[in-house]
């Protein structure tokens, strides 16, 4: 069998071409045709610091008189079929808030037809300046919920940071910012900046020097800022935390802390969430002035994810997982490790099975990161490796298919993990490759916790018949 070939500047850049099979198939596994040729970073204002406006369309300016609906740039309808999840609405339309037009033009260019649930239950709320505390399951529309108030609330006569929105890790900011910026194509100069740690502190700095009016940030790299008298935050109005369970965990809490102690006491806060522990409480009755609590959590798990899980041991693992590529019409898949280290075993693994593959964990260089979350998003690879740096808020439609390789400890991280697929309505699987040792795990923090929550029947079945997966219990 041939090494794999390792692409791009060293071999932890996280990219890894399988070298014995054919790529494709009915299987899915490999990376197609479109990974024969190495990835390459295209050109993008947001892939590395999320800094730049798109150049205005010719399609902004609308005449007296014209259904300005018809020069729209639509993306191409989604016609698969979308869960209750997201289709249960009241029946509303973008139009019925009131929003700027220009506003409404980004909107219907991104795709976005009809506001989801939380989106409905969201935007109107925060359009009245009142704090809210929303719960929402993964993939259905968060971003959309708090990023559309926000930008309609944004006054391009003042040349100052009006709204801020901290995420916990550095590829959802960037996702988050190039939405942002979509959206706002058309509003004539909304400034949109991405800051996180990992990048020149200098060029951030020269940024802020110029006009910006929303900030992305990681909670670390807008501290920092905010200290150094660089981001000017006493004129924001509107500051959304989004996987806000995460920003008010023992890892940022302290920061969030300073950084709201920073802000105007008349700002408004926003709180976003699938799940919400005690912390998020104990913040809430500190900082929240009367807010408005949304729970669209009858049920923890997105109802187009169907979850399954197969009992092996450690050494059967990477034939189940081989097993899963040459059966299952795979997208996009991402597999979940416990480890960086796992990660890039598995990763080398799977490339010398044959297949293409990325990986993706926090000990990689930055350019790497970012490099691979950009290509992973643009379909240049099929599967994906990663840890839990993944599991926050990521949203690729492609994905179809999740494998937890390695079982989450907790319910939460379970939570989120399978979330990365079915987004926004579609179908997706969750397979969970479970040894002796996981039982525990499976048993005490995930299926009983969630079921406890969800008061039905368990979660799990069994993966499929013997014939498919002769060891599988």
């Amino acid at each position: 069998m041939e090494n794999p070939v390792i692409l791009g500047l060293s071999n932890q850049n996280g990219q890894m071409r399988g070298s014995v099979k054919p790529a494709g198939g009915p299987g899915g596994g490999g990376g197609g045709s479109q990974t024969t040729q190495p990835a390459q970073v295209k050109p993008s204002s947001t892939v590395n610091n999320g800094n730049s406006q798109p150049a205005p369309t010719a399609n902004t300016i609308i005449k007296p008189g014209d259904d300005w609906k018809k020069n729209l740039k639509l993306p191409p309808k989604d016609l698969r079929m979308r869960t209750s999840d997201v289709t249960a609405t009241k029946g509303n339309e973008f139009e019925d808030y009131c929003l700027k037009r220009e506003l409404l033009m980004g909107i219907f260019e991104m795709g976005w037809e009809k506001p989801s649930p939380i989106q409905e239950e969201s935007i109107p709320i925060a359009l009245s300046g009142r704090d809210i505390l929303a719960r929402a399951k993964n993939g259905t529309g968060k971003s959309g919920a708090y990023l559309i108030p926000l930008l309609e609330r944004i006054d391009l006569k003042k040349d100052s940071i009006q709204a801020l929105v901290i995420v916990p890790t550095r590829e959802l900011a960037l996702q988050v910012s190039q939405i942002c910026i979509q959206v706002s194509k058309h509003m004539g100069g909304v400034k949109v900046m991405a800051t996180t740690g990992g990048t020149n502190l200098r060029d951030d700095i020269l940024r802020l020097d110029e006009t910006v009016h929303v900030v992305i940030a990681t909670p670390g790299r807008i501290l920092d800022l905010i200290k150094k008298g660089v981001a000017k935050v006493n004129q924001v109005q509107m500051i959304v935390l989004d996987e806000a369970d995460k920003l008010l965990s023992q890892d940022f809490v302290q920061m969030m802390e300073e950084i709201l102690s920073s802000l105007s006491k008349q700002r408004q806060i926003l709180l976003y969430s699938a799940t919400f522990p005690l912390s998020v409480q104990k913040f809430m009755n500190s900082h929240l002035q009367k807010p408005y609590e949304i729970n669209l959590m009858e049920e923890l798990t997105l109802k187009g994810v169907t979850q399954y899980y197969a009992y092996v041991t450690e050494r059967q693992k990477v034939h189940c997982l081989n097993t899963l590529f040459s059966r299952l019409q795979i997208n996009q898949s991402i597999i979940f490790c416990n480890s960086s280290q796992r990660v890039e075993l598995l990763a080398k693994k799977i490339s010398q099975l044959g297949y293409s593959c990325f990986y993706i964990h926090a000990k990689m260089r930055q350019e790497h990161r970012n490099r691979v979350f950009h290509d992973f998003r643009n379909g240049l690879c099929r599967n994906l490796v990663c840890t839990d740096l993944f599991t926050r808020g990521i949203d690729i439609q492609a994905v179809n298919v999740v494998i937890n390789f390695d079982f989450p400890k907790l319910g939460e991280t379970y939570l989120h993990r399978i979330g990365r697929s079915g987004r926004f309505g579609h179908l997706g699987l969750a397979i969970n490759l479970i040894t002796y040792d996981d039982r525990f795990n499976l048993k005490a923090r995930v299926e009983r916790r969630l079921n406890c929550e969800q008061e039905r029947s368990p979660i799990f079945c069994p993966l499929f018949p013997p014939c498919f997966l002769p060891y599988c219990v």
